[in-house]
């Protein structure tokens, strides 16, 4: 009997704004606008992806009601809640920080690998990191 073969596609990330979430994830970090889809009633389907799809990509979904804006940068409780791998933790630390990106720390150098916590446009945590 085989094993399913199972991985998590996609993760939603609550967002205040479409626009200025693709400008963000698209232009200072970097990914790729993978789709766009008007759903109607203002409603779209957006997919962002950090890398050359063989990892997971993110469902921008825009803040339907105030429970869900009050989430908006707070959905891991302030913890890092996203890692962001790389294979050139120097090239893209230092386009990140030109294109405005707010890291919280300096470049660390752990037995793991090297890392450094940023924060997205909205405050959620993420990690650079280039696994050792």
């Amino acid at each position: 009997m085989s094993t399913p073969q199972r991985r998590i596609a996609l993760a939603a990330l609550v967002v205040r704004d479409y626009d200025e979430a693709i400008a963000f994830y698209r232009d200072a970090l970097g990914f790729a606008l993978v789709e766009d889809t008007d759903r109607g009633g203002g409603s779209r389907w957006v997919v962002v992806r950090p890398g050359d799809g063989g990892g997971t990509d993110l469902l921008l979904a825009k803040a339907a009601d105030e429970a869900q804006l009050a989430a908006v940068g707070a959905q891991t409780g302030g913890r890092v809640g996203f890692f962001l791998y790389t294979d050139d933790f120097a090239r893209d630390h230092a386009r990140m920080t030109t294109a405005g990106v707010r890291f919280l720390e300096e470049p660390r150098h752990e037995p793991y690998g090297s890392v450094a916590v940023f924060e997205d446009l909205y405050g959620n945590r993420w990690d650079l990191l280039q696994p050792a």
